[in-house]
């Protein structure tokens, strides 16, 4: 490339990335990014692409751009990992790779890797902790207890094999105190204490489990959070389960309607809800019209045996409503049209995902 051709891309890529920041949409944000991937800058690309979808959402474009460019970064990172793989197989490396390909999502490929990783380095825990994260992965999506209970017994090998593995420990104690068996994740956040590892989730944990004794059916809480349709806690040490209730739900809430574009909030156990912002009381169409999307929904998926509902997206004359759902708890909000919303999903099913059957509500 020549000094003439280096200046006209160093012109054009000032144009655009001024048109971004002062007329921004898609179509900018589009025509950056493809610039940034001729040019190789696909790391670029993917922060552009997160910026655009901020802002817009619902941009279907903009999505592709972002699966593209990371699609692209990682297959360089591919390319890289299998060329030091030929030259010098080790167990690093193949974890690596298998790491890569979950990023991904070809599960295929990570269990291709890592059951060879395990024929070649059957002393090498890394191959195992790739396989338990990704049966944990399909566990936090669909909650489905077969994998969480697969995810657990690959997790135990590893310790088995090396039982001062830092991973191993953080692993199993982070699933077991989601799942509410305290005393099993307190074992294992002992061991990480005397391993010297230690980070304010762990603290968080640490303090929630330090009156936790016994042994619990791991099988058993898995069943039950399938069931549910729920975990017992959220990550971090967050829990309904200490003080009030419902105050995580309320603050939850307080936090969510101060989403920019979000209007209504309600979270509903039962026949009770909390409410926050501009809701006319419990007779405001708003509550009933969630509840009646939210059956509807999960209907739908029963009788099309798809699974079932968890969250979902509704527009209309009245604007946005994003519903989330698990087990007795439904979470949802009534938003404008220029709102996040993964923004606002992420907060509704975290909300939900952290809520425990029997709670009492009614600030209606």
């Amino acid at each position: 490339m020549n000094l003439i051709q280096k200046l006209k891309i160093r012109k054009e890529l000032k144009r655009l990335e001024a048109r971004v920041h002062e007329s921004p949409s898609p179509s900018a944000f589009i025509d950056l990014g493809q610039v940034y991937i001729n040019l190789g800058m696909l790391e670029k690309t993917v922060a552009l692409a997160d910026e655009g979808l901020a802002l817009f959402p619902q941009s279907a474009e903009l999505r592709k751009l972002r699966k593209f460019a990371k699609k692209n970064q990682l297959s360089a990172r591919i390319t890289d990992l299998r060329a030091a793989m030929a030259k010098s197989p080790s167990p690093g490396v193949y974890s690596e790779l298998a790491d890569v390909y979950l990023e991904l999502g070809d599960m295929d490929a990570v269990h291709g890797l890592t059951e060879e990783c395990i024929r070649r380095f059957p002393q090498d825990t890394g191959a195992y902790l790739v396989q338990a994260r990704a049966s944990l992965t399909a566990f936090y999506r669909d909650l489905s207890a077969r994998a969480g209970i697969v995810a657990v017994e690959l997790i135990r090998k590893a310790i088995k094999i090396d039982g001062r593995d830092a991973k191993a420990h953080k692993l199993m104690a982070d699933v077991c105190y989601r799942v509410g068996a305290l005393a099993t994740a307190r074992r294992h956040i002992d061991e990480l204490v005397r391993l010297g590892v230690g980070d304010d989730e762990i603290r968080n944990m640490q303090r929630a489990c330090s009156d936790a004794s016994g042994d619990e059916d791991l099988d058993a809480l898995f069943h039950r959070a399938e069931f549910r349709g729920g975990l017992a806690r959220g990550a971090g040490g967050t829990s309904g389960r200490t003080g009030d209730p419902l105050k995580a739900a309320r603050d939850a809430l307080t936090g969510i309607v101060q989403i920019p574009g979000v209007t209504k909030a309600v979270y509903i156990v039962g026949a009770k809800a909390l409410v926050r912002g501009d809701v006319n009381g419990g007779d405001d169409p708003f509550l009933r019209l969630v509840r009646v999307m939210a059956r509807a929904a999960h209907r739908a998926a029963r009788r099309m045996d798809i699974g079932s509902f968890n969250k979902g997206v509704v527009d209309g004359n009245f604007g946005r409503i994003c519903l989330c759902s698990f087990g007795d708890a439904l979470a949802a909000v009534q938003c404008e049209g220029h709102s996040s919303v993964e923004a606002v999903l992420e907060q509704l099913q975290e909300l939900v995902a952290n809520s425990l059957v029997g709670s009492e509500g009614g600030d209606a």
